[in-house]
């Protein structure tokens, strides 16, 4: 499953245009894909259906609904809106475990996204990015790749608390095990943080399907091939950066479901520079956002 799309605003004298493609595989071994993914303005979203648990596919479907129909029609969100939608998918969730064909079973989806928002006053343009469970988003400056979310995790609580490496969490027995998801309460805890919308950005989505197979080193090379050469499939189209990552995955063993989005922005103008901080005015921020940046 791939789309590819390309968007283009004029936002007062800020020219933005928007690049994005993503990709769903089942992976070499699992028979069921139970990633689902959004990739729309204003709105880009992975959900992977919880493993092990029942109808893990429905699940995610119905978080990824949930945020198609809230936003359907716009092209920039409201932060408080984007908020409302991850409550509204938590609780889509939790009535697929109270039905009756669930017979007492839990079913559960991570979820990792990014908004493209307006803070406070006119054109004062931000990224919203928020996560529940390890599906993760990663920034890419052209050099580097940077993890932005934080995995909620038991592997990432014992790094947390300096008892095993990074490198040793990747091979822990216990690395499957979340420690956040949509479903699993009846209040979702999910990290929300601003990053201002200005000159070009790139962010990937991913489930965990990707980073089981592929470390960071090896995505950020991926990513920096991929933009000196173009690969075409069988039919001679060209190969998106979503679709190489994912068959990478694939390649590499390809154990669980992949996805990936990526997201491409070029803002250019006046109100697209910005103050250049990671951060916006205390009032103009809804609620608790400013208390809930991932921790690291």
């Amino acid at each position: 499953m791939s789309t590819e799309a390309r968007q283009h605003l004029q936002l007062g004298s800020t020219r933005a245009e928007f690049r994005f493609a993503a990709h769903s595989d089942r992976g070499a071994v699992r028979k069921l894909n139970e990633d689902s993914f959004l990739a729309s303005l204003p709105l880009f979203v992975v959900a992977d259906g919880m493993g092990g648990h029942s109808f893990g596919d429905r699940a995610s479907q119905a978080a990824i609904a949930v945020f198609t129909e809230a936003f359907e029609g716009t092209q920039i969100a409201a932060p408080n809106d984007v908020l409302e939608a991850i409550r509204h998918a938590n609780e889509s969730v939790i009535r697929i475990s109270a039905g009756e064909e669930m017979n007492g079973a839990m079913s559960g989806t991570t979820l990792v996204g990014v908004a493209f928002v307006e803070i406070g006053q006119h054109d004062n343009y931000h990224w919203m990015a928020f996560n529940v469970g390890d599906s993760r988003i990663y920034s890419w400056d052209g050099r580097s790749l940077l993890q932005l979310s934080v995995d909620h995790s038991a592997v990432q609580e014992l790094v947390d608390l300096g008892e095993i490496t990074r490198l040793e969490a990747d091979s822990h027995p216990d690395r499957n095990i979340v420690t956040r998801a949509l479903g699993a309460d009846d209040q979702v805890d999910a990290d929300i943080w601003l990053l201002p919308a200005k000159g070009h950005q790139t962010f990937l989505l991913c489930s965990d399907g990707l980073t089981k197979e592929l470390g960071d080193d090896e995505i950020a090379r991926i990513i920096t091939f991929h933009s000196t050469e173009e690969l075409r499939d069988s039919d001679g189209l060209p190969i998106t950066l979503a679709e190489r990552l994912v068959n990478a995955a694939i390649a590499a063993g390809g154990s669980d479901n992949v996805t990936v989005v990526v997201v491409q922005s070029d803002l250019v103008g006046a109100e697209a520079v910005g103050s250049g901080e990671d951060t916006v005015d205390r009032d103009a921020m809804p609620g608790f956002l400013e208390e809930t940046r991932p921790r690291g």
